[in-house]
């Protein structure tokens, strides 16, 4: 059996490879993350802190454990923030990538890196793995660089390309579009959502699953993992209210340009998902299907 390190497990992938791993039993695992472990159940797996940032750090980790793989995803994901902080996006999503490619390189290990939807320029999407990827804020372009950085490398590499990841962790400590859009209605909130953008999200589950697929397969190169379901954030927005029975008159329609966001967005994205199906055996759910489980995950934690 195989044995896994997870960076960043306590975000909502991290958390929901570790919940899986333990449930399916598939690969031993390593969860290693900034600081204390958040995840509820702490038997069955080793668990270490560890900060992407400290290279002498990183490299004692994964000595200690001897992974046969690593799943990397401890990122800076906040669009806006990574446009206003160049400099820590830079460090935590290229230079950390690669101390991990020359820990990975030296020691054949298999290293599974996420990336997004935001490589790509948002002009004609649905976009297939071999398309050319354009990003238009820096979080993308980051993205790209420690792409670029595997593809040079001569690591066992496997990059997982994703779009608008839900869910729901335990604690409830972690927010997404389905979340925030779910509490602003029930309180009568009125929300500005933009109906110039186009996406395909992807639920929490479904990714992780993709994840063991890619390490169980060793499959190697870039693959594209979102929902199967193409949909503007309006219209998922009014999706999410439909699911729970809450009222559409607080939801407003707005374009992308009266935002003024700090970074530009990509318009349609989207993936073409035929090689991940073929080659992973992937089996992504519907939207409507994910916000069921998350509806019966939301019982459970209340």
């Amino acid at each position: 059996m195989k044995t896994i390190l997870t960076t960043g497990s306590n975000g909502l992938l991290g958390q929901k490879l570790t919940e899986k791993i333990l449930a399916e039993g598939r690969v031993k695992l390593v969860a290693t993350s900034k600081g204390a472990n958040r995840y509820p159940v702490k038997d069955g797996y080793g668990y270490a802190e560890m900060d992407i940032l400290n290279a002498f750090q990183v490299r004692e980790v994964i000595e200690m454990y001897s992974p046969d793989a690593i799943v990397h995803t401890a990122a800076m994901t906040n669009v806006d923030t990574c446009e206003a902080n160049k400099v820590l996006c830079r460090q935590l999503n290229v230079d950390a990538v690669q101390n991990l490619i020359s820990i990975c390189e030296e020691k054949s290990i298999q290293l599974i890196y996420l990336s997004t939807d935001f490589v790509f320029d948002g002009a004609d999407g649905p976009y297939k793995e071999e398309d050319a990827v354009n990003p238009v804020s820096y979080y993308g372009e980051s993205k790209v660089l420690a792409e670029a950085l595997l593809k040079n490398s001569k690591a066992n590499w496997t990059i997982l390309r994703t779009i608008l990841v839900y869910g729901i962790t335990s604690d409830m400590s972690r927010s997404n579009i389905v979340l925030w859009a779910k509490e602003a209605l029930e309180k009568s909130s009125p929300i500005n959502v933009v109906n110039d953008q186009w996406r395909m999200p992807t639920l929490a589950e479904d990714l992780a699953e993709a994840c063991l697929l890619a390490v169980e397969k060793n499959a190697k190169g870039i693959y594209h993992v979102s929902g199967k379901d193409y949909m503007s954030i309006a219209d998922l927005v009014r999706k999410v209210a439909d699911y729970w029975g809450l009222d559409q008159s607080f939801i407003n329609e707005i374009s992308s340009a009266s935002l003024n966001q700090t970074a530009k967005r990509p318009i349609r994205t989207g993936f073409v998902l035929d090689k991940t199906i073929r080659d992973l055996d992937y089996r992504p759910h519907s939207f409507e299907e994910g916000l069921v489980i998350l509806d019966q995950q939301m019982k459970k934690y209340n």
